[in-house]
């Protein structure tokens, strides 16, 4: 089953329980203005529990080249403040939102576009994306997570050296150090994105659950209050009935596998 449901700046299509999001702004590299972020925001609220995983993209040569800088040039700072948990605010609905997202990564992924990108769970690259984050050298600082979800993926000191310098990384690099957890040749991006929606979609909920919501909160708590965490979310999980029917049908196959032998 597809259906299409189209915003101003986001086209969602839904392929039966998988949803592809696309950022369609290309004329402006799908920079991320006020518009957009609300609608991303918006999107993300408001998929039903029908929807298992998310795949996100952008139309055109490039995936995301950022913040729209003509919308924020006279902002005060009391405005500077809400345009920035604006991009909170829709960013955590992408990372702790229905269902897991996948990103696929080509052309520009700059500025806020690698904000974006680091609050999906699977980010996948074709080999045209390259990443920078020029805000050091335009007098700004990142607004939409970056400081939190990006330093954790490639590490403070890779990111105050982007920062500092305006390095360009191209796709192979991001790869090497984790911005990427698969790459592709161009065009082939999505095609990927498709086989692991369809893996993940087939994953017990609550499995899923845990991976994207307490897994990144377990890693920021220390060591035995992670361990505490572990051990409830496990047993939530180890006894949920879609758990306990996947295990019966993978211990079936071994048994039956055994027998065979």
């Amino acid at each position: 089953m597809t259906s299409t449901k189209q915003y101003n700046l986001l086209s969602v299509k839904m392929l039966d329980n998988i949803a592809l999001v696309t950022l369609t702004r290309p004329a402006k590299r799908n920079a991320i203005n006020l518009d957009l972020v609300s609608e991303l925001n918006q999107c993300f609220q408001s998929f039903s529990e029908d929807v298992k995983a998310i795949i996100l993209n952008g139309e055109g040569e490039h995936f995301c080249a950022g913040l729209d800088l003509s919308e924020v040039r006279e902002h005060t700072v009391p405005q500077s403040v809400l345009h920035s948990r604006m991009w909170h605010e829709a960013f955590n609905q992408i990372q702790f939102g229905r269902a897991p997202v996948i990103a696929v990564m080509h052309g520009a992924v700059v500025g806020g576009g690698l904000e974006l990108a680091s609050a999906t769970h699977i980010r996948i690259a074709e080999s045209s994306a390259f990443y920078a984050l020029p805000e050091g050298k335009r007098g700004l600082f990142v607004g939409g997570g970056g400081s939190v979800r990006i330093s954790r993926l490639m590490g403070v000191n890779r990111m105050t050296d982007l920062m500092l310098t305006g390095r360009v990384l191209n796709a192979e690099e991001g790869q090497q150090i984790g911005v990427s957890t698969y790459l592709t040749e161009p065009g082939k991006g999505l095609e990927k994105a498709m086989e692991l929606a369809k893996g993940i979609a087939s994953n017990a909920e609550m499995t899923n659950y845990a991976v994207m919501h307490m897994l990144p909160r377990i890693a920021d708590q220390n060591i035995q209050d992670g361990l505490a965490t572990e051990s409830l979310m496990a047993a939530v999980a180890q006894t949920d009935p879609a758990t306990r029917r996947l295990l019966a049908e993978f211990l079936d196959q071994k048994k039956n596998k055994v027998q065979r032998s």
